[in-house]
């Protein structure tokens, strides 16, 4: 009997001893966990965006010429950026040799008793020299007494009075003159290059002047609304 008990007990040890080696072997055998630190990403770094006053006149000179006897209403033109745009922050957002992209709205072409030929026009898009484009709500504007510079130099307009201004039919040697609409103010002349001249008050029979805007005639883009911008860089680095 007592045999009998010491021999289970040695078997039940032995069992004991077998099972915590197997243990011990599966844990060996087991690949341990690689815990890695997690990769910070790079951060790409992003330009800020500068703001451009609602009331800024961007100064621009025609690239092309239009008339009211043949522009189309929905055609485009091209002006160039004479002097730069800077941001509130006293950056240059908008540098010269940018365009100007203009959008013919209304087209009245010259009528008998002296009614001159009209162009509306509006502008949409401003696109800069390193390929980066931007989208504008401008109207046509003067240069003359309409503006003023700050310190930046920046083309800052004054209050407009809801004038609407178009191109009119007039000007010397068929140019044209930048006046009011009906309901607007007095017109003024587009930068001082076209001389006042008739095609007002005609005779009878007597057609108008059409509205021709030549290739290299100044004039300003007023922003009816602020636009957001980065600092300009001559490559494109903009996201």
């Amino acid at each position: 009997m007592k045999r009998s008990f010491q021999l289970k007990n040695t078997i039940a040890l032995l069992a004991v001893f077998l099972i915590a080696s197997s243990g011990s072997v599966l844990a060996q055998k087991k690949k341990p966990v690689l815990r890695h630190r997690p990769v910070a990403k790079k951060r790409v770094p992003v330009n800020r965006l500068l703001n451009v006053e609602t009331g800024t006149v961007i100064r621009a000179r025609m690239d092309q010429t239009i008339t009211s006897k043949t522009a189309v209403v929905g055609s485009t033109f091209h002006a160039t950026v004479t002097e730069p745009v800077y941001s509130t922050t006293g950056a240059v957002v908008i540098p010269v040799g940018s365009t100007v992209l203009g959008r013919v709205d209304s087209v009245i072409p010259a009528r008998k008793g002296g009614k001159p030929g009209q162009i509306d026009a509006s502008f949409t898009q401003v696109r800069l020299p390193n390929g980066y484009r931007r989208a504008i709500n401008g109207s046509l504007t003067d240069l003359a007494g309409n503006t003023r510079s700050d310190d930046e130099g920046t083309a800052t307009g004054k209050k407009m009075n809801n004038r609407k201004l178009i191109f009119i039919g007039g000007g010397t040697a068929g140019g044209a003159i930048l006046g009011a609409a009906i309901g607007g103010g007095k017109g003024a002349l587009i930068g001082g290059l076209l001389g006042a001249g008739g095609g007002f008050l005609g005779e009878k029979y007597t057609k108008g002047s059409e509205a021709e805007v030549r290739s290299g005639t100044e004039f300003g883009v007023y922003l009816n609304r602020s636009i957001l911008l980065p600092k300009y860089h001559e490559m494109d680095e903009t996201p």
